[in-house]
Parts: structure tokens; C-alpha cells; sequence
């Protein structure tokens, strides 16, 4: 394994090393989950390794997730047996190597009848033997009287008892900005707002590089790589059409849906799990920083979008499922956020209209040019789709053969502490970030009444995390938008002021920063709920 330094994100040096740099071994398109796994594991090979980004590191699909490290159960009932039992290898490769983020969750599903007690128990036993060495728990019946006790504030009227079963959650942002930052530990050069605008090809037509705009700045640049990945998730289509004018898409995005209430709504430690609906879709009810997020439905579409909308459909349909279960039926006027969530499936080729049933393996493709393109699959896994990536690009590449360092290596932020502080989501950064807050009063300031961030959490974001604007901020470094997007309208002006202070901007693009914010974070709102002015 290569030589791990102690250094964090930092743009300017990321642009210094690209222009200094003449032939990179490995260039990644993409920095959401699978393209920030890809580039850890090509650094901890030792390859010189670049990874650009159009936006924020996970500012799609993986930032928008259920919060879920699990194999799958639905896929189970599908018959994917092989997803599932990769995933929960992979579930257990990430409690070990990311403990701080991700952790065992209790899930229950309430049943109605004795029948369906024992189907799901029967699959539920199959999914815990599958997890092999990395079981974390053992299903099994439980009585009224305890799901209750899990559950408080469920639905009991002619329950039957329940399933207790064992999972994973985490923080899927937060997850992505650790491994990005262990990848620089290894020597990667990572870069955010860097829009690919052109593959470049040799006289023989493969892929030598990639031309990009540095959206902060304007400026162009033109990179030369031994092997290209293309990990863009439901934008792969848009990269492949670069490399060839003909290209039919392979990429068939579904939209999941998430609404956050306050966590009152369902009591207790457990997660509440309904593996059918009425139209055979999954509802989680999970307990995430604090509150309780519902979700999610599975929505096929023909467009994606880097801020994709739910629809009012989508919201009516969790609304009414969750009612059903719960003893208070969260209403419009509940709901503190809502946010949508592209997934990148393999396009369809029997004109399936449903995506519910189109595996969630993911695929590697392997162009005429040697451009590698990695879609599909899920969170979960991600360390398994990079070591696929990175495998490949090393044969296309003829890199000096090394084997994939990621299994035992630990994420940014490590630790095995656990406190019921907030902060203790960063690992061990918590404690620097503390100190920072020591150093003067105004940074140990919340920045709102209602939640505990403080101003040092900002300036740690601007400083070692590469944020560059209050969305950054506020929906991927602290996860406040996701959670409650009225109180970050109203945090906003704040996060702005620190920034602009750290950058040494002027008062124009604070003010740009607020306006450009509160316009994205009235998506966030339901519509009977208007921002205020």
C-alpha cells in the first residue's frame, strides 16, 4: 500500500498539481459515490490518479439516498442472490473501515397476519445466514407488547406481532466527503466544479484525456490520462454521447423520494420497515440525525436533472402509505423537507416500464475508444465497483499490476468513540473542530437556535473539505437542508458571511451565495409551506 500523508482537500493546490502534472495514469469522471471509491482505490495502488467533478462532490444520486448500508431485501424476494450477498459483505467491509459514519440499525416490520410473520422470517433467516462472517444480528419474531416498545406511535389495531431484523445506516454525504478526503490522503488529486466538456482521442481513436472548464474561474484545460472512467452515474449517457454521436443510452434513471418529519411521529430505536406497499413498492421509516425520514418510491422517468423535483404524486403516495401504519398521519404541514433522488439503472431492453424490477447489479462497459463507464449499483458497494474499475483501467492503461488495497482501509475520520454529541459524525475530526470553535467566541456560535451547528463547522468545511458555497455547506457537509430547509433558508445569511470572510469575497457574492441558496431550497419546501420573505 502506498504512503498515507496527513493532508486535506484543498482546490489550489488540486489545480497547481494539475498543471504540473504531464500524463496522469488513471482520470475519473464523476465524484459521487462510485467515482470517489474509484479514485481511493487507484491511489492506495499507488497510480497518479484525477478525479473532476461538474458540481460538489455527491451533489446527485449519492447524497440523496434512503441512509441505508444494507444487501438488499427486496432483492432478495427478487431472486438477485448474488447482489445481495455482495452487498452485505460489502455492508460489513464499511462498519469496520468507517465506524464513525455507519452503524447496526434495528429495522421492524409490523405484520397483520400470522402468515406473513413466518414468510418474512423464513427470508429474513436466509438474508442473516447470507451475511456470513459480517452478520450483525438475528431476526426473529417479536410480540405486540415489544414492537410497540421499538415502534411507539405504530398502527396496533390487529397486529400480529412483527420481525425484528438488522441492517446498516449512515451518512451518505458525509461518508463521500471521508473518502474523498482519504483518497488525497493517498496522493489523489481531486477537483469539485470541474465540468468535462470533451474526450479527447489519439490518431488511433482511443481516449487520451479530457478537456474541462474550471467553473470557478472559466478557465480550460486540457489533461492527458493512460485510462479514462466514466462514473457519472445517471449522466454516463452524456459522456458516452462525447465519445460517440450514436450512442444509444444505457441509462434508464428511477427517482426515489424522501420526506423528513419531526422524529416524534415513530418513537422508540427501530426503523420501520413495510416491505410491500399497495403497489408493491418498499416504505422506510428511519430514524436519521435526529429525525424521522420516509421514503421511498421508485419512479420511473425519461430526464435526469442535478436537482431533480419530487413529484406531488410521489409525496401524496408516502403521505398516505406512512398514515396507515401511523397512530399521528403526517399531514403536508408536517413535512420539514423533501428531497428527490435519481438512481442510475440499466436501461431496459423488453420495454419494462417498471423500475422496480430492474436489477440494481452494476455494469462495466468497456468502449471502442478504451473509455471505461461504471453505472449502476448501489451505496452499499461501492468499494467493489471501484476495485472493478480500477482492475480494468489497469489492464487498459498498462499499469504496473498491483492488488486493491481497500478492503481493510480505513476512511477518513476513523474512530471507535461514541459520544451523544453531533459532532460525533466527523470521527475523529471532532475534536479539531472543538478546538477551532476554542479559538474564538464567534465560532462557537450556533448557527440557529433550533439545531446545534456551530460557525466552526463552516470554516472546517471551507478549510479541509473543499466547500465552496452555502449549498455545499449546508446540504452536504452539515446536512441541514435535507433535514429542515426552512431553518437553512434561515442559516444561510450566516454560512455566507463566514464564507465570504474565509474567501475573502466581497459582499456581492455573499449576497449571490443567499439568493442562489434560497431559490434552490424552496424545492426543499412543500408548496402549502411558503418561504418566508
Amino acid at each position: 500500500m502506498e504512503h498515507r500523508t496527513t493532508r486535506y482537500l484543498d482546490r489550489e493546490r488540486s489545480l497547481r498539481e494539475i498543471r504540473d502534472t504531464h500524463i496522469w495514469d488513471i482520470a475519473i469522471i464523476g465524484g459521487g459515490a462510485t467515482g470517489l471509491g474509484i479514485a481511493l482505490d487507484a491511489a492506495s495502488r499507488g497510480y497518479k490518479t484525477l478525479l473532476l467533478e461538474q458540481a460538489d462532490f455527491s451533489k446527485g444520486t449519492s447524497s440523496r439516498s434512503t441512509k441505508l448500508v444494507h444487501g438488499g431485501v427486496r432483492y432478495l424476494a427478487q431472486g438477485n442472490i448474488k447482489l445481495v450477498y455482495e452487498a452485505l459483505r460489502e455492508r460489513g467491509i464499511i462498519f469496520r473501515n468507517a465506524p464513525h459514519v455507519a452503524h447496526v440499525q434495528s429495522f421492524v416490520i409490523p405484520c397483520y397476519s400470522f402468515l406473513s410473520k413466518i414468510k418474512f422470517l423464513v427470508g429474513l433467516k436466509l438474508y442473516d445466514w447470507m451475511g456470513g462472517r459480517h452478520r450483525i444480528g438475528k431476526s426473529s419474531f417479536i410480540s405486540n407488547r415489544r414492537l410497540v416498545e421499538r415502534l411507539s406511535g405504530i398502527v396496533d389495531e390487529g397486529l400480529k406481532g412483527g420481525i425484528e431484523y438488522f441492517d446498516g445506516q449512515f451518512d451518505d454525504a458525509r461518508l463521500a466527503v471521508n473518502i474523498s478526503q482519504t483518497a488525497t490522503e493517498y496522493g489523489a488529486t481531486l477537483l469539485n466544479y470541474a465540468q468535462v466538456v470533451k474526450l479527447s482521442k489519439d490518431v488511433s481513436g482511443n481516449i487520451s484525456g479530457v478537456e474541462f472548464v474550471d467553473e470557478e474561474t472559466g478557465e480550460a484545460h486540457e489533461i492527458k490520462a493512460k485510462a479514462t472512467v466514466n462514473a457519472t452515474g445517471v449522466f454516463v449517457d452524456d459522456i458516452l454521447s462525447m465519445d460517440n454521436l450514436d450512442h444509444v443510452p444505457m441509462v434508464r434513471p428511477s427517482q426515489g423520494v424522501h420526506l423528513v418529519v419531526s422524529r416524534s411521529f415513530l418513537g422508540g430505536s427501530s426503523a420501520l420497515m413495510i416491505p410491500k406497499t399497495s403497489d408493491g413498492r418498499v416504505l422506510f421509516g428511519v430514524p436519521w440525525h435526529e429525525h424521522l425520514l420516509l421514503g421511498t418510491t421508485d419512479t420511473p422517468l425519461d430526464v435526469h436533472a442535478l436537482e431533480p423535483r419530487a413529484l406531488d404524486s410521489e409525496v401524496d403516495f408516502i403521505l398516505k402509505t406512512a398514515g396507515q401504519y401511523l397512530v399521528r398521519k403526517p399531514k403536508l404541514s408536517d413535512v420539514l423537507s423533501v428531497f428527490a433522488g435519481l438512481r442510475p439503472l440499466a436501461a431496459p431492453r423488453d420495454g419494462t416500464e417498471s423500475t422496480k424490477e430492474i436489477s440494481r447489479d452494476h455494469k462495466l462497459v468497456l468502449s471502442e475508444s478504451q473509455l471505461i463507464t461504471i453505472t449502476g449499483g448501489k451505496w452499499t458497494t461501492y468499494r467493489k465497483m471501484a476495485e472493478d474499475a480500477v482492475d480494468t483501467a489497469m489492464r487498459i492503461g498498462r499499469l504496473p499490476k498491483k492488488n486493491c488495497q481497500t478492503f481493510d482501509l480505513r476512511i477518513h475520520g476513523y474512530s471507535l468513540e461514541k459520544d451523544d454529541s453531533y459532532l460525533s459524525i466527523y470521527g475523529c475530526d471532532a475534536k479539531a473542530i472543538r478546538e477551532l470553535a476554542a479559538e474564538k467566541e464567534s465560532l462557537a456560535e450556533r448557527l440557529h437556535p433550533v439545531h446545534p451547528h456551530i460557525a466552526a463547522e463552516v470554516i472546517w468545511a471551507a478549510r479541509y473539505e473543499m466547500a465552496r458555497t452555502v449549498e455545499d455547506v449546508l446540504a452536504r457537509r452539515i446536512r441541514i437542508l435535507f433535514l429542515d430547509a426552512r431553518a437553512a433558508i434561515e442559516m444561510a445569511p450566516k454560512v455566507a458571511a463566514l464564507l465570504q470572510k474565509e474567501f475573502h469575497k466581497d459582499e456581492k457574492w455573499a449576497s449571490e451565495q443567499v439568493r442562489a441558496f434560497s431559490e434552490l431550497a424552496e424545492g426543499y419546501l412543500i408548496k402549502a409551506m411558503p418561504v418566508p420573505i
